[in-house]
């Protein structure tokens, strides 16, 4: 399964309100669960109709030029592979199509995010450490 798929069925749990969704195709399988204890994440509606507020947009600045790449998913935003490593990139910096920008902890596996194109690292929105949901923005990249 591709992370084309695992977008789309994160997406679906998102819409269905679902904790967590197992599937088995082809001799694979992949679980995907939702951190609803966390108090840093919205979660579902309840089924007695309590809904905790929404998390504030983030601050984006759509006139800016460049590209802006969002999460492909839940998880934990790192900026580096470890704790005592360099970060992937620093604002600034040039980056080429597909490098790795970023590593998403999701589920405890890391996932190393690419860049989508070349060009410069404008903005970094998330601090690192923090959680992200599917679609929010991590760089800004202003195509060179």
């Amino acid at each position: 399964m591709d992370a084309k798929e695992i977008r789309k069925l994160v997406a679906l749990m998102k819409e269905m309100s679902l904790a967590e969704i197992e599937i088995e195709t082809s001799g694979q399988r992949i679980r995907l669960r939702m951190d609803t204890s966390a108090t840093h994440l919205p979660t579902a509606p309840s089924t007695h109709g309590v809904q905790r507020p929404a998390l504030p947009e983030h601050v984006v600045d759509n006139t800016a030029i460049g590209t802006i790449i969002r999460s492909p998913m839940v998880g934990v935003f790192y900026r580096s592979s470890s704790p005592t490593a360099d970060p992937y990139v620093q604002i600034g910096d040039s980056v080429k199509k597909d490098q790795t920008l970023c590593i998403i902890e999701a589920m405890k596996l890391m996932n190393e995010i690419e860049s989508e194109l070349e060009g410069k690292v404008v903005e970094i929105y998330p601090d690192n450490g923090t959680a992200v949901e599917y679609g929010t923005p991590l760089f800004r990249i202003e195509p060179q």
